[in-house]
């Protein structure tokens, strides 16, 4: 059983983020608990990368001294699983928003579909989504996107370091992916229907690994709660 000294000394938790939870929800939920449990006025903790609300998988949450360790941990190479939905484009790359152009699909074939997959290996430039947490002149990327803004994003250099096609039922096409820090998997599927001649959004993701922390040693939120009960 976990004491408060283990916290306040340092603690790495491995959380399975739950669909449409947003990581500062899990976050505020593991703090709640442990305050709660141990009748702490306040503790440091924080992850080590957000997910999406719309992504499910690996939050690597440090507490207490630990949380000095994040910077290091967000520096990790991390493992992705999802789905790309081939032949609609949203505005924010994925299903937070509505399919707003439709492209033809018939001429892809499984073949092409992975030979694509091989031109994104290796450093690529990638321009982040509009929809995103980044910021511009003071005001996260999205804000401005909500206000219907027009904004001009830099490209940013990425590593993918692996690349595989596990599914293809189209429109659907499942992947794996290993990639560096600031990789958005979003922009990865918006840019792979292009080269396709098509268009595609990310219709689901998941995160398997942050470096050597595996999602398949993650708890829920709600259970951790429950084992500090």
């Amino acid at each position: 059983m976990k004491t408060k000294e283990d916290f306040l000394n340092g603690e790495i938790l491995l959380i399975d983020k739950p669909l449409e939870w947003s990581s500062f929800q899990a976050v505020n939920a593991l703090k709640w608990a442990i305050r709660k449990k141990f009748n702490l006025k306040k503790i440091k903790i924080g992850h080590a990368g957000t997910l999406d609300p719309l992504a499910t998988g690996l939050l690597v949450i440090c507490t207490g001294k630990f949380t000095k360790k994040i910077p290091e941990l967000q520096g990790q190479v991390k493992e992705y699983t999802g789905t790309f939905t081939l032949g609609a484009t949203t505005p924010s790359y994925d299903l937070e928003t509505e399919v707003h152009q439709t492209f033809p699909i018939d001429h892809i074939s499984e073949t092409a579909i992975k030979e694509a997959a091989k031109q994104f290996l290796g450093e690529i430039d990638q321009v982040p989504p509009v929809f995103s947490a980044l910021k511009k002149d003071g005001k996260r990327l999205y804000e401005l996107a909500r206000e219907g803004k027009e904004v001009d994003i830099k490209s940013r250099k990425v590593e993918i370091l692996e690349f595989e096609i596990t599914r293809v039922t189209l429109p659907e096409v499942d992947f794996r992916v290993v990639c560096s820090k600031g990789t958005y998997i979003r922009s990865l599927a918006h840019d792979f229907g292009k080269a396709l001649g098509s268009g595609a959004h990310l219709s689901a993701l998941r995160r398997t690994k942050i470096g050597d922390f595996n999602v398949n040693n993650a708890t829920s939120p709600l259970v951790f709660k429950e084992s500090l009960e």
